[in-house]
């Protein structure tokens, strides 16, 4: 038996049969394929290519994360890795920055890659392995459509008064200077999940979601539109991070680069590499690690939770203030779903916007999105685990179905 029969034996047969008759081969690769389709996910990063296959009821049933070193895997291993899985009929890439151009998820065509091209320099450390990752896929499974998926594209709903800058016209329209945002997919995601966890309509809900990981940002969903985020022209802009800054008076930068004559790309890698909580607790980029030893007494340690918390709590409130209200606030990724601490900590200090959470249910949530809250809590809690697998598989779904 072979390793993609021994995958195929994973999908019920039922299911299968299904697919092969709803599910044209290459030569018809976008003209009735549908919503049955199993799908190719594939997430670049800087290091590593990170791949999983879902089946049309999102089930996983294949994945693999491959080294990537400078942001470029080895296409052995991608061919390796398709040759043992079930055969897809798509591919979806998560590309970080689309620009001003991509305001949603497209179909990629050589057109489409010339035009992203030039966005790489807006997103140097995602957008490049990103583009190398999407051309192995084309290259090594030419007969499927590929579906580029910005992170910027959920906000491209944001309103010109949350997305301009006060800057002159030059900058904003000529360079095109602006509030982008940034983890758009798992915002996404994370929204409609809490509207299943409370049984309502995203379309009813007005909720902050709380995207908590090594690069952490908030957003404004009304009726499951973005409306202000935390990010802006960049990943570095907004919430206390790993080792990214967040929000820092641009005068300081200009001070420090002026006295201290660095340049532009060290002043660049001491704000997105060197900063944030690792800069603030002078210890660890990794939060598990800075709580501990801020429960032992650390005083650095202790500083980089109180920063971050408060920064946190901060863009709660101005999100909040954006939406005009307040139905639910999500916590997901990273820290978001794995500290009952920081999740503790935050609600407390914004109980005056109505959010009130269960301590017992905040101490034992695992790896099930839950509603952390009471049940007659005016403002309700969610956690959702972070899956952009699902969103980009969904957008590849709609954008595949749609293309006569």
């Amino acid at each position: 038996m072979s390793l993609r029969e021994g995958f195929r034996l994973a999908i019920p047969a039922d299911r299968l049969e299904r697919s092969r008759r709803e599910e044209p081969h290459a030569g018809g690769r976008t003209s009735r394929i549908g919503r049955h389709m199993l799908v190719l996910v594939v997430n670049a990063g800087s290091s590593s290519l990170k791949l999983r296959v879902l089946d049309d009821g999102d089930q996983l049933l294949a994945s693999r994360d491959i080294d990537a070193p400078s942001g470029r895997a080895n296409p052995a291993d991608l061919q390796a890795f398709l040759e043992g899985a079930p055969e897809v009929r798509g591919a979806g890439h998560r590309v970080v920055h689309g620009g001003r151009e991509f305001r949603e998820s497209v179909l990629v065509s050589d057109d489409v890659l010339v035009r992203l091209r030039p966005l790489a320099d807006l997103a140097p450390l995602h957008n490049p392995p990103a583009l190398a990752g999407l051309e192995m896929v084309r290259g090594l499974l030419p007969g499927i459509p590929n579906v580029a998926c910005f992170d910027t594209a959920f906000h491209a709903t944001i309103p010109d008064e949350a997305a301009e800058y006060a800057l002159p016209t030059l900058w904003r329209e000529s360079w095109g200077i602006r509030r982008f945002g940034f983890h758009g997919l798992n915002h996404a995601y994370a929204s409609r999940r809490a509207a299943e966890l409370l049984g309502r309509p995203v379309e009813e809900l007005r909720l902050v979601t709380c995207h908590l990981g090594a690069g952490a940002s908030l957003a404004a969903v009304e009726a499951g539109r973005s409306v202000d985020t935390t990010m802006g022209f960049t990943p570095m802009e907004g919430l206390v991070m790993a080792t990214r800054s967040g929000s820092v008076d641009p005068g300081a930068v200009l001070w420090v680069q002026r006295h201290a004559g660095l340049s532009p790309d060290e002043v660049e890698r001491i704000l997105e590499h060197q900063s944030g909580v690792l800069g603030l607790s002078g210890l660890s980029a990794d939060m598990r690690a800075v709580l501990q030893a801020a429960a032992q007494g650390d005083p650095r340690a202790t500083l980089a939770v109180d920063v971050y918390v408060h920064r946190l709590c901060a863009g709660v409130a101005a999100m909040a203030a954006s939406l005009g209200g307040l139905d639910g606030l999500v916590f997901t990724a990273g820290v978001g779903e794995g500290s009952a601490l920081i999740r503790d900590r935050a609600c407390r200090r914004l109980g005056f916007l109505g959010v009130e959470l269960d301590h017992d249910r905040n101490e034992s949530a695992g790896q099930e999105d839950a509603n952390l809250s009471p049940h007659d809590a005016a403002v309700p809690v969610l956690l959702v685990h972070a899956r952009e697998d699902l969103e980009i598989a969904r957008e590849v779904r709609r954008v595949v179905g749609a293309t006569p």
